[in-house]
C-alpha cells in the first residue's frame, strides 16, 4: 500500500497529468531519493504543467528559466548588486532557489551555464562570488531537452548527464488520454485547483526517512550485478559508474518509501534501472546501427536473474 500522504500527492498530480502514471511515480521516486529529472520530449507534451503541478502540490516555489546561448551561470544562481542608496552589494538569489526549478531545453545553453548547475544539483549549494550559500532541501531540478531540433545547441556531456537520476519522457499517450484532455482542459484548468498536501519541510523529512528502508544482501548483490552488467554488455563501450550504482540503490530505496515499505524488493530495483541507465550507457558504434540503448538496458534486465530468496 501506497504511503497515504505519498498517494494523496499522486493522485492530486494525476488530476491535472492525464495517461502518465508511470512517469509521475517516478518523478516522485527521484524526489524522495533527492534527485533530478532530465525530460526529453516534444514541445507541447505538458512538461511545464507537471513541473507546476508537483510544485504547487508540496506547497513550494516554483521557478523556470528559458535556457538560451547567451544565458549566463549568474542569471541561474544570483549575483552580488550594487546598491547606491546603501553604497553596499547585495545579494540577488537566482531562480536555483526553489523547490522545483525548470530548466527549460537546457542543451541551448552553453556547456558553463549548463556546469552552474552542477553545484546545485549534487551538493545542494551556491557559491556567489566566495559566499556558500545552501538550496532548499527539497529542491528537484526537471531539466528538459527536445530531441528533435539540433541546431544551436550544446548536448550535455556524459559527466552532466550523470547528474540526472532519471531520463524520463511523457509522450503523446492513447486516443482516450487525448478525449480526457479535451474535456479536463475545456474549461477552467485543473492547474488552478491543486492544493498543498504537503510541505516542502515534510518532504525533507520524508527523504530522511528513506534512507533508512532496509536493503538485504541479496538486493545489494542483484543491484551490483545489474551494473557490472552494463560494464560487460556486447552492445555498450561505457557502463554506469559508481555514483550511479548508488544511484540505484538510492531511488531503490525511494520506490519501496513510496509504496509504504520498509524494505527494498527486486521488482524496486527493476522499476528505477531502465530510466536510471538509459542515459548513462553508451552504445557501441557498430551496436548503435541496430539497437537502442532501451533495448540493451531491457536485455540486461532479461539476463541478470533477480534474487527469490525469502525477505529479500
Amino acid at each position: 500500500m501506497t504511503h497515504p500522504k505519498l498517494q494523496l500527492l499522486l493522485d492530486t498530480i494525476n488530476r491535472v497529468i492525464v495517461g502518465k502514471e508511470e512517469q509521475v511515480r517516478l518523478l516522485l521516486t527521484a524526489m524522495l531519493a533527492r534527485g533530478h529529472i532530465l525530460l526529453e520530449d516534444l514541445p507541447g507534451m505538458g512538461k511545464t504543467v507537471l513541473a507546476k503541478t508537483l510544485a504547487q502540490a508540496i506547497g513550494g516555489t516554483y521557478n523556470r528559466v528559458q535556457f538560451t546561448a547567451d544565458l549566463l551561470p549568474s542569471d541561474v544562481v544570483g549575483l552580488h548588486v550594487f546598491n547606491p542608496q546603501s553604497h553596499s552589494f547585495e545579494l540577488r538569489r537566482g531562480p536555483v532557489f526553489a523547490d522545483v526549478l525548470l530548466a527549460d531545453e537546457i542543451n541551448r545553453a552553453t556547456p558553463r551555464t549548463q556546469s552552474g548547475l552542477l553545484e546545485c544539483m549534487e551538493e545542494r549549494q551556491v557559491t556567489i562570488e566566495g559566499v556558500t550559500l545552501p538550496l532548499p532541501a527539497s529542491l528537484l531540478v526537471i531539466a528538459t531537452q527536445n530531441p528533435i531540433e539540433s541546431e544551436g545547441t550544446y548536448p550535455l556531456p556524459e559527466a552532466q548527464l550523470d547528474r540526472f537520476l532519471f531520463r524520463l519522457s511523457l509522450g503523446y499517450g492513447t486516443r482516450e488520454d487525448a478525449r480526457e484532455i479535451l474535456r479536463r482542459f475545456r474549461g477552467q484548468s485543473p492547474l488552478e485547483r491543486v492544493q498543498a498536501i504537503v510541505t516542502p519541510d515534510e518532504i525533507a523529512q520524508m527523504q530522511l526517512e528513506t534512507t533508512t528502508v532496509h536493503v538485504s544482501p541479496a538486493v545489494e548483490d542483484y543491484v551490483i550485478n545489474l551494473t557490472e552488467a552494463t560494464r560487460h554488455h556486447r552492445a555498450i563501450d561505457i557502463g554506469i559508474s559508481p555514483r550511479a550504482m548508488l544511484a540505484l540503490l538510492r531511488s531503490s530505496q525511494a520506490a519501496a518509501y513510496l509504496d509504504g515499505r520498509t524494505y527494498v524488493l527486486p521488482d524496486d530495483v527493476k522499476q528505477v534501472f531502465t530510466p536510471l541507465a538509459v542515459h548513462r550507457v553508451r552504445l557501441s558504434l557498430e551496436a548503435e546501427l541496430h539497437t537502442t540503448e532501451q533495448e540493451v538496458i531491457r536485455e540486461i534486465l532479461k539476463e541478470v536473474p533477480a534474487p527469490v530468496e525469502k525477505g529479500v
